[in-house]
């Protein structure tokens, strides 16, 4: 519940979805596919659809941008996506498994007024939680060479 705030706005919310709304999500998805995509082949359409069946739970994370004199919008959406991390670091320290999407859904603004998003909000991403299925899947080792310096 806690990430970098300049200013304390707190400029993240948080939606949960579960049980039989990650049905009626599904169907959201879709209907917004179409209106993205009148031709989407129906394989897409039931990738949509089914996307929210992924997990028990989903955590729609939403960036709640605000006007203010020294915070500007990219920390606010930076702020929320360190929420989102938090959420799954969270998980994990708790057993669970968890996995942040986006994908056109995320950006489609009909996808968050059927969510109840204001004008001033946007979906920073949907944050899949529950029992890991099987094994953990193995995380390739990191050169940080390749991405740490010194100045």
């Amino acid at each position: 519940m806690r990430a970098p705030d300049h200013a304390w706005l707190r400029p993240w919310r948080f939606i949960t979805i579960s049980g039989d709304r990650r049905e009626a999500l599904g169907l959201v998805l879709e209907q917004c596919l179409m209106l993205r995509q009148p031709d989407a082949e129906e394989a897409a359409r039931d990738k949509a659809r089914s996307a929210p069946l992924r997990a028990p739970l989903l955590v729609v994370v939403v960036a709640r941008l605000a006007e203010h004199p020294k915070v500007p919008e990219i920390e606010q959406r930076l702020s929320a996506g360190c929420a989102a991390q938090g959420i799954l670091l969270a998980a994990e320290a708790c057993g669970y498994a968890g996995v942040w999407r986006t994908g056109d859904a995320a950006f489609d603004r009909n996808v968050m007024s059927a969510l109840g998003l204001q004008e001033r909000e946007e979906i920073i991403g949907f944050v899949y939680l529950g029992s890991r299925d099987g094994r953990v899947k193995p995380i390739p080792k990191l050169a940080t060479a390749e991405f740490v310096s010194s100045w």
